[in-house]
């Protein structure tokens, strides 16, 4: 296991403005990254092998971006920052050693950002991008002003990254590479914790002590999940503040309500108060990430109401339950979940939303986590109607012997599943099965990490063409 407790490993100074170059600027993590630099003041350029959406978003907040690769874009850079997907053989990441520029990742940034910003740290294994997006719109609407570092672009922050006024920053904050152990925290969340990223942690045993040791590092309010297990025992041993279903929670959800892509529910708070709260996310896996925002934003001395507030006109994050459209009656949305938890509260919210039927269509993501999770992923299904699985994204990772998607088409067969369950290996086949099988009525959910994303838009673009 790497050694997620000595963050920092490349010594970088932002005191003054440097040149940065960030290789990969196209991805969610490099692409904030890079829009919060050149909000900070540097000059930044980055560059990506295709051109996509976040390119144009990047570019926007003043990054030179460019198409392709070259050593030559490196020249002049103090520093290059390169994600971790990108491969040391990259020609930038090159010519930067070859240079003596140091190369950089997230974990050796962040320490830097946070002698500028003070860290409102939210991290868990699921829902921290939205619960994050959710605590920066409450605590800017109760009077605060607090910069941002997200995993997507959040619609109602016009960004996933952004330099504001005041002093703290809200940071989704990432276990996967123990970057969320970064500091100073002022403020700590963990959504809840389940096994996943173990190829970095090597065991559930280290994993729990990374996040003990993310509570015990915070100086301030400690926030957790009363309904997840792993979160709460965590939790108890810092007398965290809590939030949930749970009856114990100290902030309370009562009454949940869900119509289509709303969910409604009281907030009961330690004082005996109850606060409504209208949010535009479905499910109550959203409920409970819009409490820990709450809670998380209460506990810093914002006014609960106002925070509350500011929620009903929340305009969500990309990927996260995200309705692409409608045509020929057919709803599509577009989700990330990739782990058998998520993709079962992805389609609850799904069923709650009051749709004729659930088609959903599922690609596993890497070769690693399919051999880890994909029993489990039997049971997770059991809220669609129509159930479409293809062949898993391997996310750069080699292929494993005897991993593929079908494994998840037998352990979801192994169930005794009566309603449809359809085999497509490819995009192309999920699509044209699509095609012939939606009816108005329908919500099409796509759910994944990888480029089942581009499914949707296809169907819709389909469907449109067979109402003319």
């Amino acid at each position: 296991m790497a050694d997620a407790a000595d963050p920092g490993l490349v010594p970088v100074d932002l005191s003054a403005p440097r040149r940065i170059h960030v290789v990969g600027v196209g991805g969610p993590g490099m692409s904030a990254c890079a829009v919060l630099l050149a909000e900070d003041g540097h000059t930044v350029s980055g560059s990506d092998w295709r051109e996509t959406d976040a390119l144009g978003r990047v570019r926007s907040a003043g990054v030179a971006v460019s198409v392709g690769h070259d050593g030559g874009l490196v020249d002049g850079a103090d520093y290059v920052l390169a994600s971790t997907a990108v491969p040391d053989d990259n020609p930038e990441v090159v010519a930067a050693r070859n240079l003596n520029v140091p190369v950089l990742r997230r974990i050796d940034l962040l320490p830097a950002v946070g002698e500028r910003h003070t860290f409102v740290s939210i991290a868990g294994t699921h829902g921290k991008t939205t619960t994050a997006a959710l605590a920066t719109v409450a605590l800017r609407a109760a009077g605060w002003d607090p910069s941002f570092l997200i995993g997507a672009p959040v619609a109602s922050l016009d960004a996933a990254a952004g330099i504001r006024s005041g002093e703290l920053l809200v940071l989704e904050a990432d276990e996967s590479d123990g970057t969320f152990l970064v500091g100073p925290r002022v403020a700590a969340l963990v959504t809840n914790v389940e096994a996943d990223h173990l190829e970095h942690w090597g065991s559930m045993d280290a994993l729990e002590a990374g996040f003990s040791e993310f509570l015990a590092g915070t100086d301030g309010p400690r926030v957790v999940c009363a309904d997840d297990p792993v979160a709460s025992r965590l939790g108890a041993e810092f007398a965290a503040t809590t939030y949930g279903t749970h009856d114990d929670a100290t902030y309370r959800i009562d009454s949940p309500q869900f119509e289509g892509v709303r969910v409604r529910f009281d907030l009961c708070d330690p004082t005996g108060g109850r606060t409504p709260v209208d949010l535009p996310m479905p499910g109550v896996h959203n409920a409970r990430n819009a409490a820990g925002a709450l809670a998380l934003s209460a506990s810093l001395g914002a006014d609960l109401a106002r925070a509350a507030a500011a929620l009903r006109d929340f305009r969500g994050v990309d990927r996260r339950f995200e309705v692409l459209g409608t045509a020929a009656g057919v709803t599509v949305v577009d989700d990330y979940a990739h782990l058998p938890t998520e993709v079962g509260a992805a389609l609850a919210a799904g069923r709650d939303g009051g749709w004729e039927r659930v088609v959903a269509v599922f690609q596993p993501h890497r070769y690693s986590r399919t051999e880890r999770h994909w029993h489990e992923f039997g049971e997770a299904f059991g809220d669609a109607d129509v159930l479409v699985l293809c062949e898993l994204y391997a996310a750069g990772e080699e292929p494993r012997p005897g991993v593929s998607g079908e494994l998840l088409l037998e352990a979801v067969a192994g169930t005794g599943r009566t309603a449809p369950l359809v085999w497509q290996p490819t995009l192309d086949d999920v699509v044209g099965y699509l095609i012939g099988e939606l009816r108005s009525g329908d919500l099409l959910l796509t759910i994944g990490a990888g480029d089942v994303t581009t499914v949707g838009p296809r169907v819709l673009a389909a469907l449109g063409e067979r109402e003319r």
